[in-house]
C-alpha cells in the first residue's frame, strides 16, 4: 500500500480536533446515497412506464404496416408473400381500417373500424381478443348470420352494451337514392370486450373479421395495408423499411416507433430531465465534500507542511485528499445503489401505491431495473465527486512548508 493511500484512510478513520467537520462528512456521504437512490428508482419507474406502454401498444397495434400511395389495393397477397420472404419477418396480415359510427340501444359513438384476418398461431397470444370473431364462423355463416363485432371496453361502456348485445354500423359508404346518397345500417353482434390499457384504443376502435370488413365497406377485395410483425421489435424500422424498398413506389412503410413517436419522446425527454433535476442532489452532497477537504486541509496544514519537509510531492498530497474524498462519494454511492435497488424490489413485489385508472394508464407504479442505467448513475456521482476533490486537494498540495509550519 502506498503511503498516500494509508495517510487517507487514517485521515478518514482518525477523530476530527472540530466535530463540525466529522458532521459534514456525515451530511456529504448522505447527501451522494439519497441522491444516487433517488435517481434509480425514479429511473427505474420511467423506464418501467415505457416498458408498459410499449407491451400496451404492441398488443394492440402492429410492428410495422405496409400501406400504398392512393389508398386501398388488391394485390396484398403478393405483398403479403414478399414480406414473408424476409427472414426477420414473423407474420404478415391484410386488414382494413375505416372511421365509422355505432348506434346501440344505449346510445352512439365514433368509433375506428378495424378488419383483421384470422389470428396465426405464432400471435395469437398477443391477441386472444381476436379470437371470439373467429371461434365460430363456420356456425354463423348464412342469410340469417349476424358478424360479429369485438369492443373497446370504453366504447363499450359510451355505447351501453354487453356481451352477445346488438348494435348498427353506420357506414359512410352506402348507396344513392332519389333523395341523395343514405349511409348504409349493418346490424352486428358484440361478442366480446378488449382492454388494451390505453384510453385512445379502448374508447375507440371496433374489431370485426376481414371479409365483413371488406363487404361493410364495398372494398371488393382490396385493403388498406398489411400488418408486419418481425422477430426484434427494435429492429422493427430496419426491417420494415426494408421489405418497402424491395416493394418499390407506391409502397410505403411505418414502424410503431413513428407511429408513436410524440408518446416514446415525451418519455425520453422526462427522462433525461428527471436524471438532470435528481442530478442536482448529488451535486449539492458534492459541495459538502468538497467544504470537508477544505476545513480539513486547514485542520491539517502542519501535517501537510511535514509530509512535505520529508519529500513528499504535490502529487502525493493531492493523492490523499482526492483519495479521502473519493471513499466519502464512494460509500455514499454504494449505499444509494443498494437501498436505491432494495426500494426499487419493495416496489415491484408490494404494489402498494395505487394510480387512479381513469386518470392514469396504470394503476400500480411500473418497475423496470436496467443494469446500464444503474452504472450510469453511479458512474456519473462519482465522476461528480471526484471533481469536487479537484480544489480542495489542488490547494493542499500546493501549499507552502515553510508558511505553514510559521503561520499553521
Amino acid at each position: 500500500m502506498s503511503f498516500e493511500l494509508l495517510i487517507g484512510g487514517r485521515y478518514l478513520k482518525a477523530r476530527q480536533r472540530q466535530a463540525f467537520i466529522s458532521l459534514i462528512t456525515i451530511l456529504s456521504t448522505a447527501g451522494v446515497t439519497v441522491g444516487v437512490m433517488a435517481l434509480i428508482v425514479v429511473i427505474a419507474v420511467m423506464a418501467g412506464a415505457q416498458s408498459e406502454f410499449r407491451s400496451r401498444i404492441l398488443g394492440v397495434e402492429a410492428h410495422g404496416v405496409l400501406m400504398r400511395h392512393g389508398g386501398e389495393f388488391s394485390d396484398y397477397r403478393a405483398v403479403i408473400q414478399q414480406a414473408r420472404n424476409t427472414p426477420e419477418v414473423v407474420s404478415a396480415r391484410p386488414f382494413v381500417y375505416a372511421q365509422a359510427m355505432l348506434r346501440s340501444a344505449g346510445g352512439v359513438a365514433g368509433a375506428i373500424l378495424k378488419g383483421v384476418d384470422a389470428p396465426g398461431p405464432e400471435i395469437q397470444a398477443d391477441n386472444d381478443w381476436v379470437a371470439p370473431l373467429y371461434a365460430a364462423e363456420g356456425a354463423e355463416e348464412g342469410p340469417g348470420a349476424v358478424p360479429p363485432v369485438v369492443l373497446g371496453k370504453e366504447l363499450g361502456r359510451k355505447l351501453g352494451v354487453l356481451a352477445g348485445d346488438q348494435i348498427y354500423l353506420i357506414a359512410p359508404q352506402g348507396m344513392l337514392s332519389p333523395v341523395g346518397h343514405l349511409p348504409s345500417m349493418i346490424r352486428l353482434r358484440v361478442t366480446g370486450f378488449f382492454a388494451s390499457g390505453m384510453y385512445q384504443y379502448d374508447e375507440a376502435y371496433a374489431f370485426v373479421r376481414l371479409a365483413d370488413a371488406q363487404r361493410f365497406l364495398k372494398l371488393g377485395d382490396a385493403v388498406s395495408g398489411v400488418e408486419l410483425r418481425v422477430a426484434d421489435i427494435y429492429a422493427a424500422d430496419r426491417v420494415v423499411q426494408r421489405v418497402a424498398d424491395n416493394l418499390g413506389f407506391p409502397y410505403w412503410a411505418k414502424d410503431w416507433m413513428q407511429m408513436n413517436q410524440n408518446l416514446f419522446s415525451a418519455l425520453k425527454l422526462e427522462k433525461t430531465a428527471m436524471f438532470i433535476i435528481l442530478t442536482l442532489i448529488v451535486l449539492v452532497a458534492a459541495f459538502n465534500i468538497a467544504s470537508t477537504l477544505i476545513m480539513t486541509v486547514m485542520e491539517k496544514t502542519k501535517d501537510i507542511a511535514i509530509l512535505k519537509a520529508m519529500g513528499a510531492s504535490d502529487r502525493s498530497i493531492l493523492k490523499i485528499f482526492v483519495f479521502k474524498g473519493m471513499v466519502i462519494g464512494a460509500v455514499g454511492t454504494l449505499l444509494g445503489v443498494v437501498l436505491g435497488f432494495g426500494l426499487c424490489l419493495v416496489l415491484k413485489n408490494y404494489p402498494f401505491i395505487q394510480l387512479p385508472g381513469d386518470v392514469y394508464y396504470f394503476t400500480t407504479l411500473p418497475v423496470q431495473l436496467d443494469w446500464l442505467d444503474t452504472l450510469v448513475i453511479a458512474g456519473a456521482a462519482l465522476v461528480i465527486c471526484f471533481l469536487a476533490t479537484l480544489y480542495p486537494a489542488r490547494q493542499a498540495s500546493r501549499l507552502n512548508p515553510v508558511d505553514a509550519l510559521r503561520y499553521g
